[in-house]
């Protein structure tokens, strides 16, 4: 064979040449710039690995653009109320009782006709389609799973409430945000009755205009957008010199007056803080207290849920339920809040987190989770059911 012969042979190929580039650049440190540094690039761990509500945070990270999580988790300015809902269960101890039979856990309750297996909602938050092209068809369907655990669906949901209420048959609620032109609301809340929602929840919190977390992700390409049913208007600019928007400037207990003969349903109000308003949704005849500072997002500084909830309750003295949401993660966390009047809880974030990491089953997995550790911490502390649950549970510390 001549030499010729023989190094043509021994040569690389075209496609072998391509393919030892391709695997060098691959390997090459560059690459790594290509990367999103907020993120950990390593395996996803699979459903059955994790153990607490908390652990699907991480892989929601890992999964949807850092924008759409941004929007789950961000809270107002510095986001002191958002830690501050966190640190307030610290403040409260658990006191089990002595010898008693916890052989039977029972967990069932029933808040203004609606019946629960557990003491827990899913609070109203928009937009779900940002985490999975299912939305909000996706976490009812893991409401219904686990427990058919009631869930409040948001007035500026991905999907509309008629297309929600037929992905599965566990019980709704709807949240209505007011709106000043009186007869846009009357469609609204036709509509959430004819889909078969048993109340209607309207929030009355200010909320911030701008978050400091999404004006950092302004440049990037937004899913929330895509998520939303109609193109987004563009808004005018406020018309007063600090920029505050006007949206809900104008709330007050007139509107409520003419709304409440017309809605022939439950009306709760959400983003209640203090005990003076809490008297004040009685007086104007709504059927329900909803403790909430809006997970953190509205004016920051805010106190915790948990600290204002004993006030509300001796306030409202039993005459309409209370319920509660902001920084609830685990059963304990819910068990204390039973314990210091609480109707029921709601969770906001956490089915959200379930809902980005794994879909349909992540919601149905990490409520199920929950409402394990709410019947586990009965057990523990002595509470057999909910009706022995009472004040002598906790010891606070809110000063």
């Amino acid at each position: 064979m001549s030499r010729l012969e023989s190094e043509r042979l021994t040569s690389a190929t075209r496609r072998s040449a391509l393919r030892r580039l391709a695997a060098f650049l691959a390997g090459s440190p560059l690459l790594r710039s290509q990367q999103d540094p907020f993120r950990d690039h390593s395996r996803v761990p699979a459903i059955h690995e994790l153990i607490t509500a908390l652990d699907f945070e991480p892989v929601a990270y890992a999964k949807v653009p850092r924008d759409a999580y941004d929007y789950t988790a961000y809270g107002a300015d510095s986001e002191f109320t958002l830690r501050r809902n966190r640190q307030a269960f610290d403040w409260v101890e658990l006191v089990p009782k002595g010898v008693v039979n916890v052989s039977s856990i029972k967990t069932a309750t029933e808040v203004l006709g609606t019946k629960m297996n557990f003491p827990i909602m899913i609070s109203p938050s928009a937009t779900h389609q940002q985490l999975r092209p299912q939305g909000e068809l996706a976490t009812h369907q893991g409401a219904q799973a686990a427990s058919n655990t009631p869930m409040i669906v948001s007035n500026v949901s991905s999907y509309p409430i008629d297309k929600i209420a037929a992905a599965a048959n566990s019980p709704l609620w709807f949240q209505l945000y007011p709106r000043e032109e009186f007869d846009e609301n009357l469609p609204v809340i036709e509509a959430a009755r004819a889909a078969g929602c048993q109340a209607i929840v309207m929030t009355v919190d200010q909320t911030a205009s701008y978050y400091e977390r999404a004006m950092h992700d302004r440049h990037l390409e937004s899913t929330r957008r895509r998520g939303q049913r109609a193109p987004a208007r563009r808004r005018s600019a406020p018309g007063n010199p600090y920029r505050v928007s006007e949206g809900r400037l104008w709330y007050n207990w007139q509107f409520v007056d003419k709304l409440r003969p017309l809605v022939k349903l439950p009306l709760l109000a959400k983003g209640i803080l203090t005990a003076e308003d809490a008297q004040l949704c009685i007086e104007h005849g709504l059927n329900g207290v909803y403790i909430s500072n809006h997970g953190g997002r509205s004016m920051d500084y805010d106190p915790s849920t948990l600290e204002v909830l004993p006030e509300i309750v001796d306030a409202v003295r039993g005459r309409v339920p209370v319920l509660i949401d902001g920084g609830f993660r685990r059963g304990s966390d819910i068990l204390k809040a039973l314990a210091l009047g609480a109707s029921a809880v709601c969770l906001g974030r956490v089915p959200r987190w379930g809902l980005a990491a794994y879909g349909a089953p992540g919601v149905q997995r990490v409520l199920e989770m929950v409402q394990t550790e709410l019947a586990l911490a009965m057990a523990y502390t002595g509470r057999p059911s909910l009706d022995s649950i009472d004040r002598t549970l906790v010891k606070t510390d809110f000063s």
